[in-house]
């Protein structure tokens, strides 16, 4: 089986880079990413079910991977929510299909979002992890337009074992993800 392409350049290219960088003694102090994070809130579902279910079925074509349904946790009336109602959908992707979605996200759903300035630096939560927000799923090209009923966005989140949103930024810069602005 073929390696993805990511997956080699981290491994040939981007350690070395990061190891001249950063200060760091052992190879195995360097950042990685270890998985990818998809979630898609579905707010419409608690009128119609149906939506759930072509949620998952479009974010299992987007991922690669079977997704689940999420549930409420508990009651809200101001919603009309009830517990145990399904409400969106999640898939972790880790190993080969993560690398995989990442090129698949940089190199190719990326540059297809409409006037693309970057991503925001804004998503770092302090602990070496990023969180963005795509709005709409459409731009991926497992998805077919024509077949589409609702647009709806997605968070990705990408979990790594950086140490601080410093090391997790220079991570994905060097990965290719591009930010709007330059001055971490």
């Amino acid at each position: 089986m073929i390696s993805p392409r990511l997956k080699e350049k981290y491994s040939s290219e981007i350690v070395n880079s990061l190891k001249q960088k950063g200060n760091y003694n052992n190879i195995m102090q360097i950042p990685k990413l270890q998985k990818i994070c998809l979630n898609q809130g579905i707010g419409k579902a608690v009128s119609d079910k149906k939506m759930v279910d072509t949620a998952v079925e479009e974010m299992s074509l987007i991922a690669g991977q079977k997704a689940v349904p999420t549930y409420s946790k508990k009651d809200v009336s101001n919603f009309k929510l009830r517990k145990n109602m399904p409400i969106g959908c999640k898939v972790t992707l880790r190993g080969d299909k993560m690398w995989e979605f990442l090129d698949r996200l940089i190199s190719v759903a990326l540059p297809r979002v409409r006037d693309f300035q970057g991503i925001s630096d804004k998503g770092f939560d302090g602990r070496g992890n990023f969180t963005m927000g795509i709005i709409e799923q459409i731009i991926f090209p497992e998805i077919n337009i024509d077949k589409t009923k609702n647009i709806h966005g997605m968070d990705i989140t990408f979990v790594t074992n950086a140490n601080s949103d410093v090391e997790c930024y220079n991570l994905l810069k060097e990965l290719g993800i591009p930010f709007k602005n330059q001055n971490k």
